[in-house]
């Protein structure tokens, strides 16, 4: 692709995909961000429908959630040259009934992954959103399920850091493990601001 970095290139080929497009009920649309220069990954599980519907990642309650939690603004999370927003699979898979949305679709991941990981040189930690996340970053060291894997969040430093979905369907979690936010979020807090900031990043 003529005028195109490598790894514009790759996002391009990323959201042209249709891999599993017979599986998708909405259609596909990936939803992908960054740039090689990020410094921080935010992998989470796949986009919900709202996400599908506007085409940016995190655009929900769970996204201000995830905002407030890292303490940064909509501006510096949205800013591709310090994050890089590439969930486990990049298209919304529809929803059970009473249960929420489908897990990402298995093809996704093998199919793009480790090329995009190439593709962000300058990755020093991987938020790992979530169970499917988590298995894959971790790539077996989790723990038995996403409670023991975030209590464990020291054991990944400084290259990953688990948490839970934030969506508002895990309140019940978060109040049954108040560690979560006396000890994993100043931890997420610190390691967002040395690495993003708020000034104005010197390369793009």
């Amino acid at each position: 692709m003529e005028g195109m970095s490598d790894f514009e290139a790759l996002l391009a080929e990323i959201r042209a995909c249709r891999l599993c497009e017979t599986h998708l009920p909405a259609g596909p649309r990936p939803v992908v961000r960054g740039r090689p220069g990020a410094r921080l990954l935010v992998a989470g599980q796949a986009p919900g429908r709202r996400v599908h519907e506007t085409g940016i990642p995190f655009n929900d309650p769970s996204g201000d959630r995830l905002r407030d939690w890292m303490g940064i603004d909509r501006e510096t999370f949205y800013d591709e040259r310090r994050i890089a927003i590439l969930p486990m699979g990049f298209c919304y898979p529809g929803t059970v009934p009473k249960q929420g949305d489908l897990p990402p679709r298995p093809e996704c991941a093998p199919a793009w992954r480790q090329r995009l990981m190439a593709g962000l040189p300058e990755a020093r930690l991987v938020l790992a959103i979530g169970a499917y996340a988590q298995a894959w970053h971790l790539a077996g060291r989790e723990g038995r399920n996403l409670t023991e894997t975030v209590r464990r969040f020291r054991d990944y430093l400084p290259d990953v850091l688990p948490l839970p979905h934030p969506s508002p369907r895990n309140n019940l979690w978060l109040r049954r493990n108040p560690w979560f936010e006396a000890e994993v979020l100043p931890e997420l807090k610190t390691r967002v601001a040395d690495l993003v900031g708020f000034g104005v990043p010197t390369a793009l």
